[in-house]
């Protein structure tokens, strides 16, 4: 099967504001990496998973990825992860947003033709942990990252890129609930208190 779309899921940061590996926090009854990867499963030729301690990954059987130049942030990890997929496009997300839609992410994937970056418009910022990113992103995402020009969109006026804003994204996800993430205790609490993303 020729590989067309891959999916990478980001689960090398460091975790500093909550104090341990998000990618193991329990929600819903199942460490976080789990429940991002079953809403991932499926919507593309392969998934694989960028994280720095790889082997606390091995039991997902994915292929794992550490990062080519390290300690460089997300811009790094999607770096990695574009890098190492074998898509022309690569839908890269975060383990720490625990209300994915996939019928948004589908969507996503679906706009890539014609386009090097396809990313959601949020209260006017792009969402770059959570898009879709073409081969052609390499050379540029690379001079940033070596050079530590780190913003995540820094390179994105060097490449094509369709934005899709909240109008466009409310009827995949009405609250736009894929978009929260849990950087610290109390946004894991707040988001456990609605674990349904409702």
């Amino acid at each position: 099967m020729s590989i067309q779309t891959s999916v990478a899921i980001l689960a090398g940061g460091k975790s500093s504001r909550m104090g341990t590996d998000k990618a193991f926090l329990e929600f819903a009854g199942q460490p976080l990496v789990e429940r991002v990867l079953a809403r991932v499963e499926g919507l593309a030729d392969e998934v694989v998973l960028v994280a720095n301690q790889p082997e606390a990954f091995f039991y997902l059987g994915l292929p794992l990825y550490t990062d080519i130049i390290p300690d460089r942030g997300p811009l790094g990890g999607i770096y990695t992860a574009v890098s190492s997929t074998h898509g022309e496009h690569t839908l890269v997300v975060a383990v720490d947003m625990p209300f994915l839609s996939r019928d948004l992410l589908a969507y996503l994937l679906s706009l890539r033709a014609g386009y090097d970056v396809v990313a959601p418009h949020l209260q006017k910022y792009p969402q770059g942990t959570h898009a879709v990113y073409g081969k052609a992103c390499l050379e540029p995402i690379r001079r940033d990252v070596e050079a530590g020009h780190l913003k995540i969109i820094g390179f994105y006026d060097e490449v094509r890129v369709r934005y899709v804003d909240e109008d466009e994204m409310r009827p995949f996800d009405p609250a736009l609930r894929s978009f929260v993430n849990v950087n610290t205790p109390d946004e894991l609490s707040d988001a456990r208190r609605t674990p349904d993303g409702e």
